[in-house]
């Protein structure tokens, strides 16, 4: 797979997964407090190595701004409900509506042609 073409629906996928990836990695980010704790930093680690190699074989088959923002989008969103259900940081109507935005052009940006 490392240097042949990929279609863009696999594209897409990837992207998404490095997305998800990128929730993990601000987690592994919060648990390794400060890269103190080895195995945490570990992790840390490999999930950044994976949604970077993942971002980098979307981009061969998508546009980089569209990738790019659905990518940090997918990790905003993700980590701001991660963070409400783990760690009891606050979720209020106002941060929801700001979710629910990154969502909305997410799906936008995914259904743009080009």
């Amino acid at each position: 797979m490392i240097g042949e073409a990929i279609k863009p629906s696999v594209a897409w996928i990837m992207l998404i997964a490095a997305g998800l990836i990128d929730v993990a990695w601000a987690l592994t980010m919060k648990l390794s407090q400060g890269y103190t704790k080895p195995g945490w930093t570990a992790a840390s680690i490999v999930a950044l190595i994976a949604f970077v190699w993942l971002l980098g074989r979307a981009l061969t088959a998508l546009p980089v701004g569209s990738a790019y923002a659905v990518w940090t989008g997918i990790g905003a969103a993700g980590t701001v409900l991660i963070g409400s259900i783990l760690f009891g940081e606050s979720i209020t109507p106002l941060r929801l509506g700001g979710v629910a935005l990154i969502v909305a052009g997410i799906v936008v940006l995914r259904s743009a042609p080009g």
